[in-house]
C-alpha cells in the first residue's frame, strides 16, 4: 500500500481512539453487538473510500440519529433488534436513491443552493450541537460513579489536564522540532488523561479482567417489516441533510471541493451502502464522523490513507474484546476534555469558511439566514409529521436553504 509507513500507522491509531467512544456507545445504548459495530464501521469506511475514489479523509462510525428508531422498534410489542436492522438496511438504500438523483445535478447548482452563508452556519452548528456532549462528559454526567467519587471539580480537573496536554503537544512540540509528535495531540492527551485517572483511582479495570483475548463478533441477520421501515427510513432524510454538512466541513478542512470530485453522489452512495451492509450483518447505521473531522483539522494530516488504517484497526479490534475493554475504561472526563477541542475545531472551520469567502454579514438578508439557522439549530426547535421528525442541523439546513432561495432568488438563479 502506497505511503504505508510507521508514521501513518500511528496517525491511524490516533483516529481509532477518536472514533471509538462514540462508535461503541450506540451498541451499548441499543443492545447491538460491540464487535459487529466495530467490524461494520471498519468495513463500511473501506467501502466508502473505494466508492469515493480514495479522495475523502473521513471515517464512518455509528450514527446516533437512529437510536430512537432502533429502541422504538426493538421495544415495541413483538418487536426485536433484527426487525430494527431491517429498517436500517432499507434506510441505507434511500441514500442510494438520493445519490442517483444528485448524479445528474450540476456542481454549480449545488453551490447556488448551498452558498457560504448557508454552509458556514451549517458547519458551525455541527460542532455546537455536539458541544453539550463534550461538557456532559467533562462534568462527569455520563459517569455518575466517577462524578460521585471525585465531584464535578475533580471531573473538570481530569478534563482540563487532557485538554491542556493536547494544546501543549500541538503548539510546543512543533516549536522544538518534534513535528511528527505535534501531529499526535489526541493520542498523547488520551494517554496522559488516562494515566492521571489511574493515579486518582477512577479507572474501573473489571471490564478488562472479564474480557476474552479473542472473540468473534455476534453477527446477525435483519428481519424486514413494514413497521420498522416506516419508523426508521424517514430518519435517513435527516441524516442525508447532515451528510451534506459533514462533507462540506471536511472539504473546508482540507481545502477541496468534494461536491465536484469525487462528487456528492459518490459520498452519499458510500454512506448509504455502508449503512445497508452494516445492518445486513447486525450493526447500526453508519455516518461520517465529525469527531474525526475535528482531529483532521487539529493535526493537519489530510491523507485519506490514515482513515483506512483506522478502519483496519477497527476491524482487528472487533476480534479482540480485551483491547476493546481497555478503551472502554477511559473515563468520560478524559473523553470530554479532548472533545472540547475537537468539536470546537469544527465550529471554527465554519467561521473560517465564511471569512475565506468574505461573507457580507452587514447584508440583512444574509444576516437573517444565519440568525435563523443558528437559533433553530441550537434552540431545540422541532418539526414533525407522524413518526417523521426534523430538528437540529437537519431543520436548520432546510430552513437556511429555503430562506436563501426566497431572499436571494436572483443570485441563486444566476
Amino acid at each position: 500500500m502506497k505511503n504505508l509507513n510507521s508514521k501513518n500507522i500511528i496517525m491511524g491509531l490516533q483516529h481509532t481512539f477518536v472514533m471509538f467512544g462514540a462508535t461503541v456507545l450506540v451498541p451499548l445504548l441499543t443492545g447491538l453487538d460491540v464487535g459487529v459495530t466495530l467490524f461494520a464501521a471498519g468495513v463500511g469506511t473501506l467501502l466508502f473510500h473505494i466508492l469515493t475514489k480514495f479522495q475523502v479523509p473521513v471515517f464512518l462510525g455509528s450514527s446516533f440519529a437512529f437510536i430512537p428508531g432502533i429502541i422504538a422498534v426493538a421495544t415495541a410489542n413483538g418487536g426485536s433488534l433484527p426487525e430494527a436492522l431491517g429498517g436500517i438496511a432499507v434506510a441505507g438504500l434511500l441514500y442510494v436513491v438520493v445519490a442517483i438523483i444528485f448524479r445528474f445535478v450540476k456542481v454549480e447548482i449545488l453551490h447556488r443552493i448551498l452558498p457560504p452563508h448557508v454552509t458556514g452556519p451549517m458547519i458551525v452548528l455541527i460542532g455546537l450541537i455536539l458541544a453539550p456532549v463534550a461538557i456532559s462528559n467533562a462534568n462527569g454526567t455520563n459517569s455518575p460513579a466517577i462524578a460521585e467519587q471525585i465531584g464535578i471539580n475533580g471531573c473538570w480537573l481530569v478534563a482540563l489536564i487532557t485538554f491542556a496536554t493536547a494544546v501543549f503537544i500541538k503548539v510546543y512540540f512543533a516549536r522544538i522540532g518534534l513535528k511528527f509528535l505535534s501531529m499526535l495531540p489526541v493520542l498523547f492527551a488520551l494517554i496522559v488523561g488516562y494515566l492521571f485517572s489511574i493515579v486518582i483511582g477512577i479507572v474501573d479495570f473489571s471490564p478488562i479482567r472479564n474480557a476474552n483475548w479473542i472473540g468473534l463478533p455476534n453477527f446477525s441477520l435483519p428481519v424486514f417489516t413494514v413497521r420498522s421501515i416506516s419508523l426508521i427510513v424517514p430518519i435517513a432524510i435527516v441524516t442525508i441533510v447532515e451528510h451534506f454538512g459533514d462533507i462540506l466541513a471536511i472539504g473546508n478542512v482540507v481545502g477541496k471541493d468534494f461536491f465536484a470530485s469525487p462528487g456528492i453522489h459518490r459520498t452519499l452512495l458510500g454512506d448509504g451502502l455502508a449503512t445497508t451492509l452494516s445492518a445486513l450483518i447486525g450493526g447500526p447505521a453508519n455516518t461520517t464522523y465529525s469527531e474525526n473531522t475535528g482531529a483532521v483539522a487539529l493535526t493537519g494530516i489530510y491523507n485519506p490513507l490514515v482513515m483506512r488504517i483506522a478502519a483496519v484497526f477497527a476491524i482487528l479490534l472487533s476480534f479482540i474484546p480485551k483491547f476493546t475493554a481497555i478503551i472502554l475504561t477511559i473515563p468520560a472526563p478524559v473523553i470530554g476534555g479532548i472533545s472540547i477541542l475537537l468539536f470546537g475545531m469544527i465550529s471554527s472551520i465554519g467561521i473560517k469558511n465564511m471569512v475565506d469567502h468574505r461573507v457580507d454579514l452587514s447584508n440583512p438578508r444574509i444576516l437573517m439566514i444565519s440568525a435563523a439557522m443558528l437559533v433553530l439549530g441550537l434552540g431545540g426547535a422541532k418539526f414533525s409529521v407522524g413518526s417523521f421528525e426534523l430538528s437540529g442541523l437537519g431543520l436548520a439546513a432546510i430552513i437556511g436553504i429555503l430562506l436563501n432561495l426566497i431572499l436571494n432568488f436572483k443570485q441563486a438563479k444566476e
